[in-house]
């Protein structure tokens, strides 16, 4: 548009050279055919307008909105349209309670009551991003910036809405994939109203009251002391048994000797024992006894 007006101002010019005496009248011509070249050139620029890949363009003339979209790649046009640009790729919006991790500046995570009136703080990514055919309808209804018009304040609505059903601490453990997902649900159906795909929904830190996670700590740390207990009372149980084995091995043992041999089988044995001695004994049996009576032969 700046090279038609140059060229607008150079016809101009030249008219005005045309009207008064002047060493550059007989320039009139010339003067007249570069603008004309000029306002040409530039309305050849005009008419062609590049999109950036992962781009859609939105033409806008006059204030009043087209509904065909520019794809990426070079579009003609008309010289006069106004093109604005949608980015269609995935955009995610951060809100977080450390400081310049999200995209404001300082402390932005949200605050939520849960079903027992606890103060619940949550960390949460938005994962999203705007359908080209819903961009010139986006540019009439909404704007250029939808992020803090829609994608911010429906996220953080929607998960004070829905924090309500839940304890703090099932927030924090077991029903926590239950509320992202119920979240994504909601959320969802609010961004596609208004030309948004939501991708994902990413609860990235979930942070209770001191006290509830004190709570929290005290459980757990008396979970696993009794879980400590219950292995030593299971391992001193396993000792006792095997104590008690072995005491009856020993019992069973004192009870097969005491009734299973007898007098001439120990004195059988006996003498087996001397005989195969290399020393040379001298075995005299006491009838009475049923015993050798061993004399030395030294």
């Amino acid at each position: 548009m700046f090279i038609i007006i140059v060229g607008i101002v150079v016809i101009v010019l030249a008219s005005a050279i045309s009207k008064v005496e002047s060493p550059f009248r007989s320039y009139t011509g010339t003067v007249r055919v570069i603008g004309v070249l000029i306002i040409v050139i530039g309305l050849l620029f005009s008419s062609i307008k590049q999109i950036e890949p992962g781009d859609v363009g939105v033409q806008k003339l006059f204030g009043k909105v087209n509904a065909n979209i520019l794809e990426s790649g070079l579009n003609l046009i008309n010289p006069l349209v106004e093109v604005v640009t949608f980015d269609v790729r995935t955009q995610n919006y951060t809100m977080s309670a450390v400081h310049d991790e999200g995209d404001k500046v300082g402390d932005d995570a949200i605050r939520v009551l849960s079903a027992d009136g606890l103060e619940v703080i949550i960390d949460l990514t938005v994962l999203y991003k705007v359908l080209p055919k819903q961009a010139p309808r986006i540019l009439s209804e909404i704007g250029t910036d939808y992020r803090n018009t829609i994608v911010r304040p429906i996220c953080r609505t929607k998960i004070r809405d829905n924090a309500v059903y839940y304890d703090a601490v099932a927030l924090y453990s077991s029903k926590r994939d239950e509320f992202q997902a119920r979240i994504f649900k909601t959320i969802e159906g609010d961004f596609n109203s208004r030309g948004l795909l939501l991708e994902q929904l990413l609860v990235r830190n979930i942070t209770l009251p001191a006290s509830v996670k004190a709570s929290i700590e005290s459980k757990i740390n008396a979970e696993q002391d009794a879980q400590k207990m219950t292995f030593v009372l299971q391992k001193e149980k396993q000792e006792a048994e095997r104590k008690r084995v072995e005491a009856q091995g020993i019992a069973d043992y004192q009870q097969i000797l005491s009734t299973g041999l007898s007098d001439k089988q120990l004195q059988y044995e006996m003498i087996k024992a001397i005989a195969t001695s290399p020393n040379a004994k001298l075995i005299i049996l006491d009838t009475k006894k049923s015993l050798p009576i061993m004399v030395d032969g030294k």
